[in-house]
């Protein structure tokens, strides 16, 4: 069986060096690299399984190396997570927004990172719904292309917040609770900031309006069609 793949990506040698001892003593194959420029090389050519990806970084920071990470088809669900001491909420909303799976505040303890990240590796598939595509008041969920159209027009969301929207547009009118949706979506083993899907319902009703959405005060939320 072959070693899953983990692309780590920092400026601070000392933490390339820990971290990446750390996840080759659990067997990982590890790459490292000191900046977003050498991140985009090295994950082009070992297409890695996940990606540890600092946010302020010179020459490229890690936001854009996101953006451009997901740009690729060939690396459109490799699983991405930003390990950054920046914890502040519009910090969160920038790392979602360029496509990132999750958000590790630094610092962290080894044993504490090497459970995060094999929960991470261990997520399942992408959310199904109940056909490869379903509309909605205007609003088209292509589970195959895993995109969405809203009136026609194509918008390609983040991984998580797609699989947000397909759990809650699976059954219009239930009311999900954020125990549901964490499960769902994120994994039972994986650990998340509590504003986590805050984030995310608020990024798609700017992206496809507030009326779909509906928060049930101290429960969750639902999709009113």
């Amino acid at each position: 069986m072959s070693k899953q793949k983990i692309l780590l990506v920092d400026d601070e040698p000392d933490i390339l060096e820990m971290i990446g001892f750390n996840l080759e003593r659990e067997g990982f194959e590890v790459f490292t690299a000191p900046n977003g420029r050498k991140a985009l090389e090295l994950a082009k050519t070992h297409l890695p399984d996940l990606v540890l990806l600092d946010v302020m970084m010179p020459e490229m920071d890690g936001m854009e190396t996101c953006r451009e990470l997901r740009d690729d088809a060939r690396l459109k669900n490799t699983i991405i997570a930003f390990l950054t001491a920046r914890n502040e909420d519009y910090s969160q909303i920038a790392g979602f927004d360029a496509g990132a799976d999750d958000y590790i505040s630094k610092p962290i303890k080894p044993r504490v990172l090497i459970s995060r990240v094999k929960a991470l590796l261990r997520r399942g598939t992408p959310v199904a719904v109940e056909a490869p595509k379903r509309e909605l008041a205007g609003i088209v969920i292509d589970k195959e292309r895993y995109v969405v159209y809203k009136d026609g027009v194509e918008l390609s969301l983040p991984k998580k917040e797609f699989e947000l929207l397909a759990l809650l547009a699976s059954q219009p009118g239930r009311v999900f609770t954020r125990e549901n949706i964490l499960s769902s979506v994120w994994g039972n083993d994986v650990i998340v900031g509590d504003r986590t899907i805050d984030v995310h319902i608020r990024k798609l009703r700017e992206k496809l309006g507030d009326d779909f959405f509906k928060t049930i005060k101290g429960v969750g939320y639902k999709f009113e069609p």
